[in-house]
């Protein structure tokens, strides 16, 4: 449990008794009924989903010329919508039942944000891998987020009722048999523990060598994606010089969007970021330069914020390609108490190195000034660096409920790691009941995500929102 902030020794139960604090999750029950989460409250008095985003648009301040690819992106399918409707569902989280066992919350736990990618000593683990959202609070906003993402996918993809319930049980299944495992684990292991990717495979192994085989292809695929690959498919050379490629509007080169700004800016924007580093790597990063700077549109949630990705080069032409990202305000703090943390992007860090069982060693922060003297906020991470997405828009029936497994466990660790995972334990019991529970969440926000993006098309087609597509 994260206690409020006004606790004077937020720690402190952690030395309790495990019997004890296991004790005290289950008398949560007594206050908070574990069946109550089965409820979705969206009656008359739930705020309008389609003003919650252009409200959004207007408070991060995204370019304008970004936001009809934003909502084109949602537009697509359910699946979609909800990827970019995570302050939508925050409004309802918070309007429903909340237990006070908090811990850091990813604030985004969709199926999009599970996947492979390389830890520092380069051996590929699989993890959370999105933060923009993070922040302390209760344990089971994120599992909803999950379980919601995992019925809507599978509604998607044309599978039947109970093959939508198999998926998304198995995913609720292995966040409580995964916490259970970690709450058995002391404070020393937890803390070491990776989710490699030999161990996943043997896991997937026993659902069928094709699984296994199919995973093995996308970790091989991952293994590619490095800053070579970066420097040969992002960069071409222009009058002698190797620059990133422009490819309007997915990414711009900054030189030819703001001409006249230098590119002695950026650099100072570089220079900050490295204070936030540990002295070790800005001893490294001090042996790369910046060679040019573009903006680049990723996501569907991001969509319209200032997401850049910067060219560096070492004096031997090793190259190295960071992205930073804009970080505003979560969507959760309009509900739960502000972040500790003044500025946004330092908020996305550390939430990310304590959910994540290893992190980016290239994360850092910084801040931006544009002409008019409005401030930016930002965070730093590697760009590519062997990460592996897996499209549950594609999947089986059978793949999809294998690759909910993986991300309901790596959710449940990722939890244990900054909360109690005996207290969450007590709590959702070793019975199937937490299950049975949150499927049935699932399928009720499932029918609200598809009417909410139903909204979103009738308005495009009404001409109210204007769109890009395929891009």
């Amino acid at each position: 449990m994260r206690p409020t902030p006004s606790d004077s020794n937020p720690l402190a139960h952690l030395r309790a008794n495990p019997k004890d604090r296991f004790e005290a999750g289950r008398a949560r029950r007594e206050t908070v009924p574990l069946e109550s989460h089965a409820e979705t409250p969206v009656g008359p008095d739930r705020a309008d989903a389609l003003t919650i985003l252009e409200n959004q648009n207007v408070e991060q301040h995204r370019l304008p010329e970004l936001i009809p690819l934003r909502f084109g992106r949602m537009s697509y399918s359910p699946f979609t919508y909800l990827r970019g409707a995570a302050a939508v569902q925050a409004g309802d989280l918070a309007a429903g039942p909340s237990t006070d066992l908090w811990v850091e919350l990813c604030g985004d736990a969709h199926l999009g944000n599970f996947r492979w990618f390389n830890c520092p000593d380069r051996k590929p683990v699989f993890d959370l891998n999105d933060f923009d959202e993070t922040l302390p609070g209760p344990f089971e906003w994120d599992v909803k987020r999950l379980a919601a993402s995992v019925t809507v996918a599978a509604r998607v993809n044309g599978f039947s009722p109970k093959k939508c319930r198999a998926a998304t049980r198995s995913a609720m299944r292995a966040y409580r048999e995964s916490t259970f495992a970690a709450s058995e684990m002391n404070p020393l292991d937890l803390f070491y523990y990776r989710f490699r990717a030999d161990n996943a495979l043997k896991r997937i192994g026993r659902h069928g060598s094709s699984h296994r085989k199919w995973k093995e292809s996308v970790l091989a695929k991952a293994a590619r994606k490095c800053s070579m690959r970066a420097l040969k498919e992002l960069t071409a050379v222009v009058d002698g010089r190797r620059l990133i490629a422009s490819d309007p509007p997915r990414t711009v080169r900054l030189e030819d969007e703001l001409a006249s700004r230098s590119l002695c800016e950026i650099t100072e924007l570089f220079e900050s970021y490295k204070e936030s580093l540990p002295l070790d790597r800005r001893v490294l990063v001090d042996q790369f330069s910046v060679v040019d700077v573009a903006r680049k549109v990723v996501g569907v949630g991001s969509v319209g914020t200032r997401c850049l990705v910067v060219f560096l080069e070492a004096g031997d032409g090793t190259p190295l390609f960071l992205q930073f990202k804009q970080a505003t305000r979560s969507v959760l703090e309009k509900y739960l108490p502000e972040s500790e943390f003044d500025h946004p992007g330092q908020r996305v860090v550390e939430g990310q190195r304590l959910m994540q069982a290893t992190s980016d060693m290239f994360l850092g922060w910084s801040q931006w000034k544009d002409e008019a003297g409005n401030k930016f906020d930002f965070y730093f991470r590697q760009l590519w660096d062997g990460k592996g997405k897996m499209c549950a828009e594609e999947m089986s029936p059978s793949r999809l409920a294998v690759f909910a497994e993986l991300c309901g466990k790596t959710l449940a660790f990722a939890h244990a790691r900054s909360g109690d995972p005996h207290m969450i334990a007590g709590y959702i019991g070793d019975d199937n009941e937490f299950d049975d529970i949150f499927v049935e969440y699932a399928d009720k926000y499932a029918d609200r995500t598809v009417a909410d993006h139903a909204q979103l098309e009738s308005a495009i087609n009404d001409g109210q929102v204007e769109v890009v597509r395929d891009l």
